[in-house]
């Protein structure tokens, strides 16, 4: 959604009648970013099955036409890529506009990297806000040099390097994005790339390197997570087939928890276990939840989610689990808002550098719903209600579709409705949202405010 679009308040209210019915989400975020990029990389014509159609992906594709890769739409979700090859990409005529996506940004800073060619990259006001320093400071290791705003900020400016060199880097915290930039220039690099990360990240990097045919190792050692990519593969057109998105299935799963009598299916969803903390997590709070038809597609974990209504008790989260959930902790706050008890959400630094600053903003929204949440370094405090939240706010989501989709949660499980400012993002990432949610409600219970 472009930064300059209208407001689109939207009210959540206690819906008529239980959610209940199975119901599929929107594809993959990660993993159609990636598929995208890596059919533009390979030889041949890739086909995407599943592809996730919000604006953050459409922005991807835009950008991967720039760089000379043919993308083609087939029909609802079915896509094809035919790729240039390793190294074969050209310099776009125009500057890459990446909306309101940091993935896509981090990303193809480091396909641009390993690339001789000149290109200039922007996003939407809520993007230009967003610190790129974490990528373009391992990345300028390969040769390529960066310009940037103050405090590393976008519009930016990349001529990547003639003869890239392999990295060998420690990532101070975990980012499934600053891995993914390393391994993306490292492909265009001769010899090894190197890098090793703290705790466990997302590895739908890793996954679809291999089944495009690179060398790729992995080995948990004493100093971390050492991932090892053999520069220069050819790589190889393949089939991608995107399961449902694990953390757009987050927000009707907590709904169905929350809203008394509800039974709800969420049909293929991705089950990778570096994307499940928050899975794990409801449970140990007496979520009724279960995997049903499991299975494993295109290298990917694949299931059916089956939940249902019943109380929840507070935990304390562990600052180890936080690169599975990260971009969870906003609908794990709303459910920690019914539980019983005090619920500790621990080591959520990351948080302060997402579309918003998103741990204050998660705790704003509680605030303005009744619900007693506080700060504490980087920890998260909720006080549960052990039933039903206040509701009756209106929250703030700073151009953050995560935080919108969160509050309008809320309010299907408050006493009194609840209002966000601006609902227009939620499209960036979960497309039909509103419309699922009515769905499996049977009637309107997500409006415009």
């Amino acid at each position: 959604m472009p930064h300059d679009a209208p407001l689109r308040p939207l009210r959540a209210g206690a819906p008529a009648a239980p959610l209940s019915g199975t119901h599929r989400v929107p594809g993959d975020k990660s993993i159609s970013h990636r598929a995208l990029m890596f059919g533009a990389l390979a030889i041949g014509t890739t086909e995407i099955e599943g592809l996730l159609e919000g604006e953050d992906v459409l922005r991807t594709a835009a950008a991967m036409r720039a760089l000379g890769a043919r993308v083609d739409q087939r029909g609802p979700g079915s896509w094809s890529v035919a790729g240039r090859g390793i190294g074969g990409l050209v310099e776009p005529a125009d500057i890459l506009d990446m909306g309101n996506s940091g993935t896509a940004a981090r990303l193809l800073c480091g396909l641009l990297a390993g690339h001789p060619i000149f290109s200039v990259m922007t996003g939407d006001a809520s993007l230009r806000r967003r610190p790129m320093l974490r990528v373009t400071g391992p990345l300028s290791a390969t040769g390529a040099s960066f310009w940037t705003r103050e405090g590393g900020r976008l519009p930016l400016a990349v001529r990547g390097a003639i003869d890239p060199l392999p990295l060998d880097y420690r990532l101070p915290v975990a980012s499934a994005q600053v891995k993914s930039a390393c391994l993306l220039a490292g492909l265009c690099a001769r010899g090894t790339t190197r890098v090793v990360e703290p705790e466990p990240t997302r590895d739908h990097t890793e996954n679809m390197l291999r089944h495009f045919g690179a060398t790729v190792r992995v080995e948990d050692t004493g100093e971390g997570r050492v991932i090892e990519l053999e520069g220069q593969p050819e790589l190889r057109a393949a089939p991608i087939l995107v399961p449902g998105d694990p953390s757009s299935a987050a927000f009707p799963l907590v709904a169905a928890l929350l809203v008394p009598g509800s039974h709800l299916t969420l049909a293929n969803i991705g089950l990778n276990p570096l994307r499940t903390g928050l899975f794990a997590t409801l449970r140990e709070m007496g979520a009724e939840l279960r995997v049903e038809n499991a299975r494993v597609e295109g290298g990917e974990p694949v299931g059916d989610l089956v939940v249902t209504h019943g109380p929840l008790h507070a935990v304390e989260v562990p600052p180890e689990r936080a690169p599975s959930m990260i971009d969870e902790y906003p609908i794990l706050a709303v459910a920690a808002a019914a539980a019983e008890g005090i619920t500790r959400m621990r080591g959520l630094a990351e948080l302060r550098v997402k579309e918003s600053d998103r741990l204050a903003a998660t705790a704003a929204l509680l605030a303005a719903n009744g619900i007693e949440a506080r700060i504490e370094g980087d920890d998260l405090l909720v006080q549960g209600t052990g039933g039903a939240i206040p509701g009756g706010g209106t929250v703030a989501t700073h151009m953050d579709h995560r935080l919108a989709m969160s509050a309008l949660v809320m309010g299907l499980a408050a006493r009194n409705p609840v209002a966000v400012d601006d609902a227009g993002f939620i499209e960036t990432s979960f497309p039909g949202f509103a419309a699922l949610m009515n769905r499996a409600a049977g009637g309107e219970a997500i409006v415009a405010a």
